[in-house]
């Protein structure tokens, strides 16, 4: 079984999830990104550094206006200048830093997404049955956008407030002496050392906040994704009060996190004001002894406002770089989740020449518990058809699974023109492979796009071929807007009838020489069923066809049929073959004849 898509436990530790994420920030391949990334931190530091000229330039006003204001009055207009100068070029520099980063932000919280994406593609059907959907994009969404902020809060606050810390030391050692120092460098520790402790606190009610967050999304997607079984059921009121459960736990957590942050902000306000307080009453004390001037008490105000600033963010940093690091680290289990099926290094593509297909005893169980085929062995000579019927649970779709490589066998072989399709890449398997599945699902999308996903760059006369040789042409400019009728989520606007002719035309638009009806027109009615089937016979000539069936119906025309009983292939042969033989077969087709008579009475 997959590890879970939610990270859990102990909180990841920085520099392994920093070292990964690190090359997305700064890549190889792209030197204009790191060109980028080093101007934006030299634009950091000029910003920090205009903004720490502002205190100084205030000083200077403020103790020439102490002094014979007359004389001194062109020298000062200049420092006032010279503050609001430094006052614009620390914003100025700030903002251009924003302009140059925004590049090197977005394109590696794209390659990041992109990366991610196509993992997830890369999962086994395995992993993709076994988890919601929900709940995995959720994963992906924090992560993803997470690498922004990390990049923000890691470069462009904490780096400049220690080199802010370090100019504020060095200042007070020269105007206030080694005490001033040491009693700084402690308050700062302890403010730290608070945040911190609370922070972690709260990480641990924000991480089962997001968990809860995790679990509502996902019942809302699960429950939106069956709205129709919802409403089979009459559980309009049951949804709505397990949505209202997950919600009432979330709001919960939020409330208890909320109110954590109000005692975070009371200690954290209470340590920077009495080192304010300590640090004024110093400064006052010594210009009562004649030691600073009246402008070296605007200048300690406002290196410490100045310090204050980042500081008072610092919870909310620490905070959102440990979040940061929890929706990352999830992510990244995500993507080291190894792929069930994968290529071999060298895999040739699949060379199809005539499509001929070989089961050589292949066994397979989707848990070791439970064994669905047990020794299966037949031929599908080219362009001829094969049938396979039996029982529910038999095995029937499993085999169309195996054949596109969705699944590997425990033992035995599955070959397509002589070549075992385990050692051939698993695009060229699938590209020569074709199916009309037995329940449909389209993209929220037009009928046109739904149509045109059989082959990449269809051109509109193909896609308008391919409708009309799935007789869905006329339904579908009988429409008022034609090919661009939008068919809803999975498809739900249209029919299963309709459903159905536009996976054949997007089959045909494929073209494949390889192809798989499973239970194509299981889900129909016997008139819808009827047309349908004669467009399937239409497609399946001079194919290699496999036909997994439950209505005998549909397969009286296949060059053999083969019987599956629990995983094993108890009859095959011709339909009028194994009717003679008055088995198994026989007793299904005779049940199956009664019912549609039943069905078209009723009718």
């Amino acid at each position: 079984m997959p590890p879970d898509v939610q990270h859990s436990g102990a909180e990841p530790p920085i520099l392994p999830v920093l070292k990964r994420f690190l090359p997305y920030l700064w890549p190889k391949d792209a030197p204009g990104l790191r060109w980028r990334l080093a101007l934006s931190g030299a634009l950091v530091l000029l910003a920090k550094g205009g903004a720490l000229l502002v205190p100084f330039a205030y000083k200077a006003v403020v103790d020439r206006m102490s002094g014979d204001t007359q004389a001194a009055l062109p020298i000062i207009l200049l420092l006032v200048g010279a503050y609001i100068l430094a006052r614009f070029t620390g914003t100025a520099f700030d903002s251009l830093r924003r302009v140059a980063f925004e590049r090197v932000g977005q394109t590696a919280t794209h390659r990041l997404a992109s990366r991610t994406f196509a993992h997830l593609h890369k999962l086994s059907l395995r992993y993709h049955l076994s988890r919601r959907t929900g709940e995995i994009t959720k994963v992906v969404e924090r992560g993803t956008k997470t690498i922004d902020t990390m990049i923000y809060f890691l470069l462009f606050n904490i780096a400049p407030t220690v080199v802010e810390l370090a100019v504020v030391l060095v200042v007070f050692y020269l105007k206030l002496g080694i005490g001033s120092v040491i009693a700084t460098a402690f308050m700062v520790w302890l403010y730290i050392w608070f945040t911190r402790k609370v922070t972690d606190w709260r990480n641990h009610l924000r991480q089962e906040m997001n968990d809860l967050d995790t679990r509502a999304i996902g019942r809302s997607v699960d429950s939106l994704l069956n709205y129709e079984t919802v409403k089979y059921f009459g559980a309009e009121k049951r949804e709505t009060d397990r949505y209202s459960h997950a919600v009432q736990s979330y709001a919960r957590a939020a409330e208890k996190s909320e109110n954590s942050l109000g005692l975070l902000n009371i200690g954290q306000s209470f340590i920077t004001n009495a080192m304010m307080l300590g640090a004024m009453l110093y400064t006052v004390w010594l210009w009562s002894r004649g030691d600073l001037t009246v402008g070296d008490l605007v200048l300690v105000n406002g290196l410490l406002m100045q310090l204050f600033r980042p500081l008072d963010l610092l919870g909310m940093v620490y905070r959102m770089i440990r979040q940061g690091l929890i929706d990352m680290a999830a992510m990244f289990d995500l993507m080291d989740t190894e792929p069930e099926i994968i290529d071999d290094p060298d895999a040739p593509p699949l060379a199809i020449d005539h499509g001929a297909v070989t089961f050589e005893n292949v066994r397979f169980a989707y848990n070791d518990d439970r064994q669905i085929l047990h020794g299966i062995s037949f031929t599908v000579p080219a362009g001829k058809t094969l049938a396979i019927v039996g029982p529910s649970g038999a095995g029937k779709s499993t085999i169309g699974r195996l054949l596109f490589r969705f699944y590997d066998p425990q033992s035995g072989r599955i070959l397509i023109d002589g070549q075992d399709i385990a050692h051939v890449t698993q695009e060229s398997l699938r590209q020569g492979i074709g199916i009309v599945p037995q329940d449909t699902v389209l993209f929220n999308d037009t009928i046109g796009y739904n149509i045109a996903y059989g082959k990449q760059g269809a051109s509109g006369q193909e896609v308008r071929e391919a409708a009309a040789g799935a007789a869905i042409d006329g339904f579908v400019e009988s429409l008022p807007q034609s090919y661009d009728t939008q068919v809803g989520e999975r498809g739900l606007k249209l029919s299963g009838g309709e459903k159905q002719r536009v996976a054949i035309a997007r089959t045909l638009l494929k073209n494949p020489p390889i192809l798989i009806l499973d239970e194509a027109t299981s889900a129909l009615d016997s008139r819808t069923e009827d047309a349908i089937q004669d467009t399937l016979d239409r497609i399946a000539r001079r194919r290699t066809t496999l036909i997994v069936a439950h209505r005998l119906s549909t397969v009286t025309h296949a060059d053999e049929i083969i019987v599956l009983d629990q995983g094993r292939i108890v009859e095959r042969g011709s339909h009028a073959a194994l009717l003679d033989k008055g088995t198994l077969y026989a007793d299904m087709w005779r049940r199956q004849a009664e019912e549609r008579e039943v069905a078209e009475a009723a009718e």
